[in-house]
């Protein structure tokens, strides 16, 4: 998948990887894919939440290790 922004996240805890990922999905286009890299395991959940409440897509999750991978393609 073409990923138009990366979102470095990791250190991060609850929720701030969401608040970051909230203002790079405003700048950018509907349609664009943000790749949010996080630590924070609690993020995996938050993320698919935070989908649902906003309408941006959850296209996938992946945890490596200590690092999780959200793609959000925005709405």
């Amino acid at each position: 998948m073409n990923v138009d922004k990366e979102l470095d996240a990791r250190g991060l805890n609850c929720p701030l990887p969401i608040l970051k990922a909230k203002k790079a999905l405003a700048d950018m286009t509907s349609g664009q894919v943000l790749r949010v890299v996080s630590t924070d395991a609690g993020s995996v959940r938050d993320f698919q939440a935070f989908a649902k409440q906003t309408g941006n897509e959850l296209v996938e999750q992946q945890t490596v290790g200590t690092e999780h991978f959200s793609l959000l393609k925005r709405r």
